[in-house]
């Protein structure tokens, strides 16, 4: 019989610890099934689940840690089974279901564990020629340094520590190794591509089973077919009602802000950034910015200039302040190539992507040549009137050497990034995409760049952009801000009606 049989059959013998159905035998939810044949088909050394809150994967796993321990499908001698987590608190949400778990089994079979709680979580087995252990640790990878486990869980791995995190995750996978030992990592998504759990979804890797339940990103947040795939549990009676997620989703969307995105994060499975204090705009607002049917170009553009050099992006954004139409462009050296800048980058095939989708370029051999790049942004809007062009004058020198060779003949404003500009055209970005005069068609490349954006404060609440990891590429972000602002600013002046009076 298979490991997956035996353990579908072992969990379907235990009672539910606690909640409303308390005490009533597990009924497996086909997606359950699904991944417990899939952590434990032959071969797989890592299984990977991704889910909204509430779906029962930490007591799933802890289920199966119970049946591992008891040597239901494993018949190790010294079996070493170990729950991980962010720290002591969380893992023991994993300890407690396997301990709630136990009371399901028989007299006899009760009198085999030992269960301790001080001064580490830990319950002994004395079945099957005993010496078996469950062992809960937090996110310090010293803890699981010369540990030889035959089954790892590690869970939310998405909100991990990044250091810590990262050597827990190393010290138990190279342990694991010695036992040909298997790894469950379940959480909700992680904020963003670069995270580890995120690379486990993204990258196809042998012996890692990968089940992911994440909707397609940009849909409402109440939409109920997405609720569904996120979590799949509400229609077998498995956490939270479908009734009450989109309750909660309809109160997000009326709070916005921070609960909305909590509510993206946790509850819809998506990998949107936790973060809210300091970015620039929170999914939501950038997606209110996002329509179907954008306006005409009309009237004069501002066109946003932002620099990059080998490693980043150089990117221009093209604004009409008269009817709010926003349009931007980003452009990379060819090497290294798109797909291989986008793993150094922790985007996996995102460039690739966007290059598809026509908002993503390539120029130039390890940098963008300037005045050939100049010639195409200029190209992109021939025959369009250009009000100025606004730029960091961080790179006066060059840009403005590159415009002179390129021939271009228009205003020329140069801004700084520090707390003086850079507060008020961060301002003025934001009352303009608040305010409805900021409408874009669906792009890729400025979802990326603003979900990396973030902004700084100094003591007196002025604000600057500024990258919310390493390797994020907000330079379409940085254009758009500096274009934007430059066309609130131009709205905002004056127009003269007549004619001036010479004084004599």
């Amino acid at each position: 019989m298979k490991a997956s049989t035996k353990a579908i059959r072992f969990l379907e013998t235990l009672a539910i610890p606690e909640g409303p159905k308390a005490g009533e035998l597990i009924k497996l939810a086909p997606f359950q099934k699904k991944f417990v044949r899939g952590a434990l088909a032959d071969g797989v050394q890592a299984a990977v689940l991704s889910i909204g809150r509430g779906n029962a994967k930490t007591a799933l796993s802890a289920g199966i840690a119970l049946g591992a321990v008891m040597g239901k499908w494993d018949t190790q001698p010294r079996r070493e089974i170990l729950i991980a987590a962010r720290t002591r608190d969380q893992a023991r949400i994993a300890f407690d279901f396997v301990v709630g778990f136990m009371r399901s089994l028989s007299d006899e079979e009760k009198k085999l564990f030992t269960v301790r709680r001080s001064p580490r979580l830990e319950i002994e087995y004395d079945g099957d020629g005993g010496g078996h252990v469950i062992r809960a640790i937090s996110a310090d990878g010293k803890s699981a340094l010369g540990s030889a486990p035959t089954l790892v869980l590690m869970d939310e791995r998405g909100h991990w520590m990044a250091d810590q995190g990262d050597a827990l995750e190393h010290a138990l996978l190279s342990g694991m190794g010695k036992r040909g030992g298997r790894a469950l990592i379940i959480s909700t998504s992680a904020p963003d591509d670069a995270h580890p759990f995120s690379v486990w979804l993204d990258e196809v890797q042998e012996g890692v089973y990968v089940q992911e339940h994440r909707p397609a990103p940009g849909l409402p947040a109440d939409d109920k077919a997405s609720l569904k795939e996120a979590n799949p549990g509400a229609v077998h009676g498995i956490g939270s009602s479908l009734e009450w997620l989109q309750g909660q989703a309809r109160r997000a969307i009326a709070r916005g802000g921070s609960t909305l995105t909590s509510y993206r994060l946790y509850n819809r499975n998506e990998r949107v950034s936790g973060e809210t204090r300091d970015v620039l705009l929170t999914v939501d607002e950038w997606l209110n910015c996002e329509v179907s049917e954008v306006p005409a170009r009309k009237g004069q553009v501002v066109i946003g200039v932002d620099l990059g050099g080998s490693a980043s992006m150089t990117a221009a954004a093209f604004y009409w302040p008269d009817t709010g139409r926003l349009e931007c462009l980003g452009t990379f050296p060819s090497k290294p190539t798109l797909l291989d800048r986008g793993q150094n980058d922790g985007v996996s095939g995102r460039y690739v992507e966007m290059n598809a989708r026509c908002e993503l370029s390539t120029l130039g051999d390890q940098t963008v040549p300037v005045a050939p790049w100049l010639m195409q942004v200029m190209a992109h809007v021939e025959g369009e009137t250009v009000a100025a062009i606004t730029a960091d004058r961080y790179k006066q020198a060059e840009l403005g050497e590159a415009i002179d060779k390129a021939g271009i003949r228009c205003p020329i404003i140069w801004r700084g990034q520090g707390f003086k500009d850079g507060g008020e055209d961060c301002e003025r970005f934001r009352r303009a995409a608040y305010d409805g005069k900021v409408q874009t068609s669906p792009s890729l490349l400025l979802r990326s760049a603003f979900a990396d954006a973030v902004t700084l404060r100094d003591p007196a609440n002025n604000l600057k952009l500024a990258k919310a990891r390493s390797t994020g590429r907000i330079d379409p972000a940085a254009a758009t801000v500096l274009a934007v602002a430059e066309g609130a600013r131009m709205m905002g002046r004056p127009t003269h009606k007549g004619g001036r009076i010479a004084w004599g």
